[in-house]
């Protein structure tokens, strides 16, 4: 006998070791929070003109509200503004440049698509994250006063022969108000959970008529701004994933002599069973390890021909909302069923099913709590 028990101890720490190893296998998984943000910007415009790059350049600001809706999409409302130019020069026998600007302020509604997200997958602590977005929206223009006073200029008697002022066709006036369509590149740098710097680069198209000058073909401003975002409450939580145990049997073979007769030994069935049944998050599949619960409990059913029992489905609270939830711990203890009557022919007048959905919490560990709990007796 004591043989034997060395056999079984050696049998019982070969079953504990893969166990063990399995335990310190944890995975923290990172759960996106939807969230709002701030940002605020300045930098510069290049408005697409005749004159040198350097003419074409003004100030520029913007400032923005934006709600990610989830890790890859979002909406940003933003107000970008300040100062537009334009001009030409006319090569003749008097040299001549003319050039004005003018002042806007450009409310913008954009989509935005998070590309880092998208492809590399939600990591809270990445140092970088490219963005690109697209939009629309109006962009509202006055202090047109030094166009005007060209026009005037160019009017008199002596610029006449030039030609010139057909260059502005499209003179306004006093306040515009045009559509305004925009798509750009964003790149933010993470300095802590709340807050990152980030760089934005945007084209902006709106009608011919922006800058007075009328060439048959849209008009253009290009801006390039940097600023600091501020992120508005918690954007993720953690959670802690344990790799589900596989259900350990240890089957212990004694062989005796027998020598006068073999007296058959009656095992006491237990008078009640319990088995937690777990699944992966919002799933409602048995897996190939928690099948062999199931077994056992139709085998407690089979030989306990007047045994029931009853099966209830949960889901843990810090995963979708409470209709979601209730419908997933329906579906959780009805695969249950499903698997005792096709599979194993129980009937079904023997089992009692129920669900609590995330209102009952049955275990402290949320992830132990997408479970169906099965007590037949």
């Amino acid at each position: 006998m004591n043989i034997k028990k060395a056999i079984v101890s050696c049998l019982l720490a070969a079953g504990l070791l893969p166990v063990a190893a399995q335990e310190q296998e944890q995975k923290t998984e990172y759960v996106f929070n939807p969230h709002w943000y701030i940002q605020g910007q300045v930098g510069a415009q290049y408005t697409l003109g005749e004159l040198s790059f350097s003419d074409h350049i003004s100030p520029n600001a913007q400032i923005g509200i934006g709600y990610n809706i989830n890790s890859v999409f979002g909406l940003r409302l933003a107000v970008n503004a300040w100062q537009s130019t334009a001009g030409w020069e006319k090569p003749d026998n008097i040299y001549n440049k003319y050039d004005w600007k003018w002042n806007y302020v450009s409310p913008n509604l954009d989509l935005t698509f998070n590309l880092s997200n998208l492809i590399c997958g939600f990591n809270p602590n990445r140092i970088l994250n490219v963005s690109v977005y697209a939009g629309a929206g109006a962009n509202i223009a006055w202090g047109n006063e030094e166009a005007n006073e060209i026009k005037t200029k160019l009017d008199k008697e002596v610029y006449k022969d030039f030609g010139a002022n057909e260059n502005l066709d499209y003179l306004w006036e006093g306040t515009n108000a045009r559509f305004n369509a925009q798509a750009g590149i964003m790149a933010d740098f993470r300095v802590s959970d709340r807050i990152s710097l980030g760089l934005e680069v945007q084209a902006n198209t709106l009608s011919d008529r922006y800058n007075s000058k009328r060439a048959g073909n849209a008009d253009w401003y290009f801006n390039a701004l940097a600023g600091v975002k501020i992120n508005l409450g918690k954007t993720y939580t953690t959670r802690v994933i344990e790799p589900v145990k596989p259900v350990e049997r240890i089957v212990e073979k004694v062989v005796e002599k027998v020598v006068e007769k073999r007296v058959p030994v009656e095992v006491e069935q237990p008078k009640m069973i319990r088995r937690d049944i777990f699944f992966e998050i919002n799933s409602n599949v048995i897996s190939d390890t928690e099948i062999q619960k199931v077994t056992e409990i139709a085998d407690y059913l089979k030989q306990n021909p007047n045994a029931k029992v009853t099966i209830t489905g949960y889901a843990d609270k810090d995963t979708g909302n409470k209709k979601i939830n209730s419908e997933l711990g329906n579906k959780r203890s009805k695969a249950v069923t499903d698997a005792l009557v096709n599979i194993y022919g129980i009937a079904s007048n023997r089992i009692i099913t129920d669900s609590k959905g995330d209102t009952v919490q049955p275990h402290s560990e949320q992830v132990k709590n997408r479970v169906s709990i099965c007590i037949a007796k």
